[in-house]
């Protein structure tokens, strides 16, 4: 667990947080054992380690506000929650005290088959900047290093690393060099994808202070 003005970020593995200062936040649950209710969780996209209803049913309930995509949010129908958002890149709204801008996630580079990338720009797929208690907090999604992030002003940055799907910890480096940000939390591996090195190496070549957490569960 890493604190930073009041604000607790647990790594629980993969692409997923959960950060507390009051109220209880997750990013992309996926193979947690369970955990505290959820107030709000944000869902970067549709795939399955991202958007996992099994593991959703663990910390959501009657007062939580999920915040998806549209493709994810046909994932979620059967879950009692008190309210779904629907969103899509360039979205700006605000849960509670959450202010959030919806940024895209998409590769340029990482290839399923000639000419047609992992995660496509025109599906929508997600990264999202909150404003937390006066601290704002990026989790880049499944993404590689875009256009966009020249756009990004933040405290902390949660990237991936692993290079499968993904940024590789040289692309995510000079990430740090175009978002402007303190701290950066590598994520996405040390699960399906990628391991430990990735995040060492990404901490090696960035241009920010780096914080490597252990998995929680």
């Amino acid at each position: 667990m890493f604190e930073f003005r009041g604000i607790k970020i647990s790594w629980l593995g993969h692409d997923c947080f959960k950060i507390k200062n009051g109220h209880t936040i997750y990013f992309d649950p996926f193979e947690i054992a369970g955990g505290e209710r959820a107030d709000v969780v944000f869902i970067t996209h549709e795939h399955y380690d991202h958007c996992s209803p099994k593991d959703l049913r663990r910390i959501v309930g009657d007062t939580t506000v999920l915040v998806a995509t549209q493709a994810s949010g046909q994932m979620l129908r059967g879950l009692k929650v008190k309210e779904t958002r629907i969103i899509k890149p360039g979205d700006e709204l605000k849960v509670g005290e959450i202010e959030i801008k919806v940024y895209p996630a998409y590769n340029i580079n990482k290839f399923r088959s000639p000419g047609r990338v992992y995660h496509p720009r025109e599906e929508g797929k997600v990264s999202y900047l909150i404003d937390f208690s006066g601290v704002k907090i990026f989790h880049a999604g499944d993404t590689d290093l875009i256009p966009e992030m020249d756009q990004i002003i933040t405290d902390i940055a949660l990237l991936p690393v692993s290079g499968t799907f993904v940024m590789t910890p040289e692309e995510a480096a000079e990430a740090t060099r175009r978002i402007k940000l303190q701290i950066a939390i590598p994520m996405h591996y040390g699960s399906s994808v990628g391991s430990r090195r990735d995040a060492e190496e990404f901490k090696r070549r960035a241009k920010c202070d780096v914080v490597i957490l252990e998995k929680e569960r």
